[in-house]
Parts: structure tokens; C-alpha cells; sequence
């Protein structure tokens, strides 16, 4: 019997997120990293670095060689959350340009995020220090923002790019998990990449927390209450490796890599077997086990 009190507030919350997600981003201060409470700027700087070399560790680039692998460049980043460290970090690489792309408003120029920037900057090279430095409109004032032909967000309803065959390699961290349409998302992100162009996606299949006892028994709400309770509030979309696989093989796409990174264990698989709403009540074990995955395809030459 699900929690009525949860089940209360969560349509509640979601109707706040619905009617304005802007201020129900700013009331649960959601960063696009999960929970900020306690994150020095000094750690938020290694994790947005964690992203780079994971990427750069995936497309099989070793570290001397990432600043001419990724020279000249131009990236979109899904769902880069409220400070584009990532995308500020692929630039004083060589990058030419980064779109971060986002289904909601997140972007904070706040007092903390300008810290997060000096310690950024804290590590790189001189040359890689005079390109980020460029990217500022006012390098003593990291807070007024970013050379948009540098750094341009898009904020866009389901989180699409709208771009055309302009990127060479389209990234996201524990992004696509959330999106409200994979397929659409999927579809985007190929037309914003040139021909030959890579993709490169960590995701991330837990819960977010919002498991009781079983890591995959948030798999047993019926989607229409899911829906109902999380819809706009970009929490997991629930979506499994089997949907992934069948996204990725309808694309059009090559040099396809779907690498699992986590599973449940084989008795957590088999306790939540009788819970399982109807769209997941036939996935194989391997596929329901799934907990996390790296996904790599490249689109074909013209």
C-alpha cells in the first residue's frame, strides 16, 4: 500500500514544479549534482574535473593527448546543472565552443560558484589559465558570466538543443535518467552532431533516493501515479537498459557501447520480481540488475 502522505505531498510538490520550476528549483536548491549541502567549492571543482577525465577515459584519450583531441571542438553538453564547470573545463583544453543545453533554468552566478571557479582555475596550466580567463566578460568578475561564442546555455522545453549538425561530440552525466522524452532526446542529439561527430553518456539508473528497502523497488509505483507524483520534477524517468538498447539501435548510429557500471545484486533482482509494475515485469535479469551505464555511439560519415 503506497504511502498516502507521500504520495500527498509528492503531487503537490510536482504541481508547484509544474506551474513554475523556476522557483521550485530555487525552494529545493537543486544543483544538477544532487545534494549541495556540505560541497566545498574545492570538491565541486574535483567532480566537475571527475567528469572531464571519466569522458576523455571512455573515448579512450589519454590525459597528454586531450588538448589536441579536443582543439578546436564545438561540444553541447545535456543537463550541465547551475554552473558549466565541465564546459569551461573542455574549453581551457582547446575546445572552440560549449552549448549547455537544459530542460529547466539552473544557472546560479552566485558568490559560491564564482569560488568554484577559482579553484578550477587552480590547477590548469598558464595556457590553459589564459583561455578560461578569456572566456569571462570581466576577468575580475567571474560572477557576470561568460563570451556567450564561448559558453551559451539554451534553456528549451524537454531539454532539446534545437542545434543542427554544428558539434563534434555531445556529453551528459547523470543527465539522461531524468529527461521527459528519451527518444526526442536521443533524436536531438543527433541532428546536433556533425557527421562523424561522438556521443559520449554516463547514466545513472538508481532511484535518487527514492527506494524504500529494495534498490529497484521504486520500479513497482504504476507509471500513471509516478507520473502523477515526479513528472516535472525531473526525477528518473525509470527508464531501463532495454530501452537504451532500443533507442541506440533505431538511431542510425555506429561504434555502439552500452557498458554497464553498476548492478543489484541477484537476490535484491529476484525480492523485487512480484513488485514490478507491468513495463518492467519482463525485463531480463541482466537488464533489470542494471544500475548504471556508460553509452557510446558515433554518427556516421556523410
Amino acid at each position: 500500500m503506497p504511502d498516502l502522505l507521500r504520495v500527498a505531498r509528492a503531487v503537490a510538490t510536482n504541481q508547484v514544479a509544474r506551474l513554475s520550476p523556476r522557483a521550485y528549483l530555487s525552494l529545493t536548491g537543486q544543483t544538477g549534482r544532487g545534494d549541495a549541502l556540505g560541497e566545498s567549492p574545492e570538491y565541486i571543482a574535483s567532480y566537475f574535473k571527475r567528469c572531464v577525465d571519466d569522458y576523455l577515459a571512455f573515448a579512450g584519450v589519454p590525459a597528454e593527448q586531450a588538448e589536441s583531441w579536443l582543439a578546436g571542438k564545438t561540444i553541447v553538453e545535456y543537463g550541465p546543472g547551475d554552473f558549466p564547470g565541465v564546459a569551461l573545463l573542455l574549453l581551457a583544453l582547446g575546445a572552440r565552443k560549449v552549448y549547455c543545453v537544459d530542460r529547466f533554468p539552473m544557472v546560479r552566478l552566485s558568490q559560491k560558484n564564482a569560488e568554484v571557479w577559482s579553484a578550477l582555475i587552480a590547477s590548469l596550466t598558464p595556457i590553459q589559465l589564459e583561455r578560461a580567463r578569456a572566456l569571462l566578460r570581466n576577468p575580475q568578475a567571474p560572477s557576470e558570466g561568460f563570451h556567450t561564442e564561448s559558453v551559451q546555455y539554451v534553456v528549451r522545453a524537454h531539454g532539446f538543443s534545437g542545434l543542427q549538425e554544428v558539434c563534434d561530440l555531445a556529453l551528459s552525466r547523470a543527465v539522461l535518467e531524468h529527461v521527459d522524452d528519451l527518444p526526442g532526446t536521443f533524436g536531438d542529439m543527433r541532428a546536433a552532431l556533425k557527421p562523424g561527430g561522438v556521443a559520449i553518456h554516463l547514466v545513472d539508473l538508481k532511484s535518487h533516493g527514492l527506494h524504500q528497502e529494495n534498490p529497484l523497488d521504486f520500479l513497482a509505483w504504476p507509471n500513471w501515479l509516478w507520473s502523477l507524483m515526479y513528472s516535472h520534477k525531473g526525477v528518473p524517468n525509470r527508464w531501463r537498459l532495454d530501452r537504451y538498447r532500443e533507442i541506440v539501435d533505431a538511431l542510425g548510429v555506429e561504434s555502439v557501447r552500452l557498458e554497464p557500471t553498476q548492478c543489484a545484486s541477484a537476490s535484491d533482482v529476484l525480492a523485487v520480481r512480484p513488485l514490478l509494475s507491468p513495463p518492467f515485469r519482463d525485463l531480463d535479469d541482466e537488464d533489470l540488475a542494471c544500475l548504471g551505464l556508460w553509452i557510446g555511439f558515433r554518427k556516421p560519415a556523410a
